[in-house]
């Protein structure tokens, strides 16, 4: 449904109950343990590795007894001072730190008076040499549960704080639109759903833009999550039918659940969608289906279909793969199971497999296939080339850690997380090292320090992308407004 008047009740509780910063003033809560402002700097860049190519790291002091602050830079024969509560650097002199710094670290030494007394902190930004794709895309989306409004697909250039709108609502009467995501981070091969009347899948490919429907007469519903082939040909999705419901236990908010979900293939040359009785049993639930690096298998979650809602903590999603035929476009057999549930306890979600072909991401919850109402929700990295699922503490907080995708050359992760006040998805970002080493992860960069403080949306679905893809928003009105849906049989 569209908003009501609900949304308005909504937004004028959250106003009531976040603390805003409005021009020059600041977020006065106080900080340390179990206050949600541990550090002594938001965001918290303290110690972790960024992209030689990132945009400026701002930030501010969260001490409210604080005054008359001082903040030393210093890396290779360059350094700089701040005065100051914030931290606010031009581009060009960002850039110059960065390249002073890059395969090292930037020294950060911190003074400020603090109830009489002097405060002192010093840390480090390691600075590596590897890039980040330097796009980043998401869908801007009030925390809500069944409404949507003012909805915005959105794409930041991660080396500044350019950002542009891919679609949004004043071109498309307001429909909903479910996020972009690139295949193995390319630009010019990337695909989101305008969702209702007058809609369809809209496919990027090779600079051409097409609307399609991607739903034939054998399928439960039309498709909802999947990802493109990297030689572009074929989408790998599922079809589902969701029931989004209101929790009924105390401290949990909402569950989305699947009653039926199966996958499908479409072919974007032929127009023609494939069914597989292998992917199609009723008493399985089969979701979240993405190619492996190479093209040649699909790694998709699959559970024992259970009554729904009565025993949905019973749900729980294994990690299959099944072999991929990328000249016909069939899956083939036999499905093998490659992280279990019932054998290892809890649930698989949105598995992403590294453009390399060495890592595989997925999130693990204690049951269903809706992760990020999951407090409990955590990253996993699977090594493939072993089978071990390594170390992620470095990375997972408290709150849901989830949607995550990877930079085209493996190196990078950007994923959503809840951990800073459990409502609102922020993006994070986290280097793996060749071993599987994670760091910990940073906050997407903003030009304004208190920017998150006065966020009434969430970033949902963030996704890299290696080079800008080549539509806006007028465009993309256009298509919805003018260009009939190709149809799929």
């Amino acid at each position: 449904m569209k908003r009501t008047e609900l949304t308005g009740i909504l937004a004028v509780l959250l106003l009531a109950l976040l603390p805003l910063s409005c021009g020059r003033q600041f977020d006065t809560r106080p900080f340390g343990p179990n206050t949600g402002r541990i550090t002594h700097i938001y965001p918290d860049y303290q110690d972790v590795t960024i992209p030689c190519n990132i945009a400026p790291l701002n930030f501010y002091y969260t001490d409210p007894a604080g005054s008359r602050f001082q903040t030393f830079f210093s890396a290779g024969n360059y350094s700089r001072v701040f005065k100051g509560r914030e931290v606010v650097w031009k581009e060009k002199d960002w850039a110059a730190l960065i390249s002073a710094a890059a395969g090292g670290d930037i020294l950060v030494d911190a003074r400020w008076k603090s109830n009489g007394k002097t405060a002192t902190r010093s840390w480090t930004i390691h600075v590596s040499p590897d890039r980040i794709d330097p796009y980043l895309t998401y869908r801007r989306i009030e925390p809500g549960f069944e409404v949507w409004d003012d909805l915005e697909i959105q794409e930041r250039n991660l080396e500044n704080f350019d950002t542009r709108i891919l679609s949004d609502w004043r071109h498309t009467e307001n429909k909903c639109m479910n996020c972009h995501i690139h295949a193995q981070g390319r630009g010019d091969l990337s695909m989101f759903y305008l969702r209702g009347e007058g809609g369809g899948a809209i496919l990027n490919r090779n600079g051409k833009l097409r609307k399609l429907t991607l739903r034939d007469s054998a399928m439960i519903s039309p498709t909802v999550y999947g990802e493109i082939h990297p030689e572009g040909r074929f989408g790998v999705f599922s079809t589902n039918i969701i029931i989004p419901a209101l929790h009924a236990a105390a401290g949990q908010r909402m569950e989305v659940f699947d009653k039926a979900s199966d996958l499908c293939v479409a072919d974007f040359d032929a127009n023609r969608m494939y069914t597989f009785p292998e992917t199609a049993r009723p008493d399985v639930f089969e979701t979240f289906p993405v190619f492996s690096a190479d093209g040649n298998y699909v790694y998709y979650c699959a559970a024992e279909v259970h009554p729904i809602p009565a025993e949905l903590e019973q749900v729980r999603y294994s990690l299959v793969r099944i072999p991929f035929d990328a000249r016909t476009g069939a899956l083939g057999s036999p499905a093998d199971t490659v992280w279990s549930a019932a054998r290892q306890g809890g649930s698989v979600c949105h598995p992403k497999a590294s453009p390399d072909g060495r890592w595989l991401l997925f999130t693990l919850a204690n049951y269903g296939t809706f992760p990020i109402n999951h407090r409990e929700c955590d990253l996993c990295l699977l090594d493939l080339s072993t089978g071990a699922v390594l170390d992620m503490s470095a990375v997972n907080a408290d709150r849901s850690d989830t949607y995550h995708s990877w930079s085209s050359d493996a190196h990078w992760f950007v994923f959503t997380s809840k951990r800073d006040d459990g409502l609102f998805g922020k993006p994070f970002f986290s280097h793996v090292s060749p071993d599987g080493t994670v760091t910990k992860p940073f906050l997407l960069p903003q030009k304004d320090p208190h920017y998150y403080d006065k966020m009434l949306r969430s970033f949902n679905v963030p996704d890299l992308g290696n080079a800008p893809v080549g539509f806006d928003a007028e465009i993309i009105g256009d298509i919805w407004k003018n260009t009939p849906a190709e149809s799929f049989e």
